[in-house]
């Protein structure tokens, strides 16, 4: 077993007074100051029914599949004192156990790793020996408890004809909004080879803070903004109690990258706009310690210490570049200076944008997907009225005055988009699929070479962009019924960028990515009411693209 936090070389790593504060983007609520107790979010961030000691409260997840191995985690409650964020309790050895059956009778691999307060006491255990393609069980143990059992599944081959892969398509979970429905339902299919989360995992405002409808469904811990190593351990832990997030870690690899929630509203690599310098400590201390508790908390290999951009291949069919957007940034422009243009300032870094480039173009894969945690596709706003205009904006973060241009998207970096497309053309990589989350919308889109021609200009990619699990869109924010919005905004948001084919501004719900060698599919399916625990999960579009085409079409059956 190899070090659990060091990644691999087979992952393909690169080589290289708050009272103060100004108003907020995408917050409903003032935020309060940070000066609640400790006491009282630990022991919110554990069921009210702690069971015997150790447990599992936590569940099992697994991440990060290769053609040989895979990552597990779980994290073990030794004591009863021993909660998220608590630095209290003993250290605490943590068998597992691979099977290739879930009564576990045939043993493929086993050892143990221990728990320690420094860890939070998470545990990973990197797994390897294991066949490509092939389904496991794993589960843990400690104290002469198990775990419950989980299912995972390695990926092909690097050299194998691979049919079809199959992933769920997830962001934007806000615990206080509503439910992880959408979990529950991805958890159901039992057909994924693996899910993608594609960033905002956990927000970190305090509680009532961020959008939920003006309606706070359910509390999360602390209640306070989390600011420190304490805070975000415990937000972790909270959400790691979900059952609908446990069900789906516990059927299929999770493969994630963060967004800038993990840390803080538009973070960027030297702040955020949900950071105030001073009032809540040093960016650099919250910053790093929001990337520590990630990584004791997902089950994710860091390629390069304190990021998430690395390379997954799934056969010859495709690989997945999993990108960091907010370690290098450079700071979101101000609107209306002309910024957004300047080539010194950038939204993946140079080590980053070049490793990406070398990817796409040595690719011998079918498709190259990227794991993209914020909208690549242009997009000008139009004609919107005002009414439509002013939630918009506060979605987005713009000003309500109305801006065709969202700074924090690859929209305020037009310089590295405009590289990277140009690179795709000069090179004839064809089949580049961007996966998104973030803008809590659904979307269909071209990726033009130049926005302002088109569709006479070329579209150098393809983009799916998939809803928020639970997060607020245009009809939470204006209070409307579902649907509203989008028969309004979405032919308006149509005219004015001609390489979307759809957008859904108001539904919840999560995507199914299927691919062939003949196309890459992306079904939408929508939740009943977010605020539901037993929401209900239906088909609304689905759109593909061909190969070599670089389109998108619709499609009028899932796959």
């Amino acid at each position: 077993m190899t070090n659990p936090y060091r990644s691999p070389e087979s992952t393909d790593a690169p080589s290289d007074d708050p009272n103060s504060r100004r108003p907020r983007r995408r917050t409903v609520v003032k935020a309060a100051a940070a000066t609640a107790v400790l006491a009282a979010p630990l022991a919110a961030a554990i069921p009210a029914r702690a069971a015997e000691t150790p447990a599992f409260q936590h569940g099992v997840a697994s991440g990060d599949p290769l053609p040989d191995g895979i990552l597990l985690w779980t994290r073990v409650t030794p004591t009863a004192e021993a909660v998220p964020g608590s630095g209290l309790g003993p250290d605490t050895e943590v068998g597992w156990v691979v099977a290739r059956d879930k009564a576990f009778t045939a043993v493929v691999a086993k050892g143990s790793v221990t728990a320690t307060a420094a860890s939070d006491h998470t545990v990973k255990a990197d797994v390897r020996g294991l066949a490509p393609a092939t389904d496991y069980w794993f589960r843990f143990s400690a104290g002469g408890t198990d775990s419950p059992a989980a299912r995972t599944r390695t990926a092909p081959a690097a050299d194998a004809t691979v049919t079809n892969l199959r992933f769920g398509v997830v962001s934007c979970a806000n615990w206080e909004a509503g439910y992880f429905s959408s979990y529950r339902h991805l958890a159901a299919r039992g057909d994924l080879d693996a899910w993608l989360h594609l960033g905002d995992y956990i927000y970190e405002y305090g509680t009532g803070e961020y959008g939920t409808r003006d309606t706070v469904v359910r509390q999360h811990a602390p209640t306070h903004e989390i600011l420190t190593l304490a805070d975000y351990r415990i937000r972790h832990g909270k959400y790691k109690t979900d059952p609908d997030l446990q069900a789906l870690h516990a059927v299929a690899p999770v493969v994630a990258i963060w967004d800038d929630h993990e840390f803080a509203n538009d973070a960027w690599s030297g702040g955020a706009e949900n950071h105030t310098e001073g009032a809540e400590g040093a960016w650099s201390a919250r910053q790093a310690a929001a990337k520590q508790a990630y990584f004791e908390w997902m089950p994710v290999r860091p390629a390069l210490a304190g990021t998430t951009y690395r390379r997954l291949r799934f056969g010859k069919l495709a690989d997945l570049s999993l990108l960091d957007l907010r370690s290098f940034r450079s700071q979101q422009a101000a609107v209306g200076n002309g910024s957004v243009d300047d080539p010194d300032r950038t939204i993946t870094g140079r080590a980053q944008l070049d490793w990406l480039k070398a990817g796409l173009k040595s690719s011998d894969t079918t498709w190259r997907l990227v794991g993209n945690s914020v909208m690549i596709s242009p997009f000008a706003i139009g004609s919107l009225s005002a009414d439509l205009l002013r939630p918009l904006a506060e979605l987005l973060g713009l000003p309500k005055e109305g801006l065709a241009v969202n700074t924090d998207q690859w929209d305020g970096y037009t310089d590295d988009r405009r590289e990277l497309l140009a690179h795709l053309r000069s090179n004839a990589i064809r089949n580049t699929v961007f996966l998104t989350g973030d803008i809590h919308m659904a979307w269909a889109n071209d990726v033009p070479v130049d926005a302002g021609t088109y569709p006479l200009s070329a579209s150098a990619a393809t983009e799916f962009v998939v809803t928020s699990v639970s997060s607020d869109n245009l009809d939470d924010i204006l209070k409307v019924p579902e649907g509203t919005v989008t028969a309004l905004a979405a032919p308006v948001i149509q005219v004015a960028n001609r390489h979307v084919h759809w957008v859904d501004t108001d539904r919840h719900g999560y995507g199914v990515l299927d691919v062939t060698a003949d196309r890459a599919q992306m079904d939408y399916y929508v939740l009943s009411d977010k605020t539901k625990a037993n929401a209900t999960s239906s088909w609304a579009r689905s759109y593909r693209t061909r190969t070599g085409t670089q389109k998108v079409e619709r499609t009028y059956t899932p796959v």
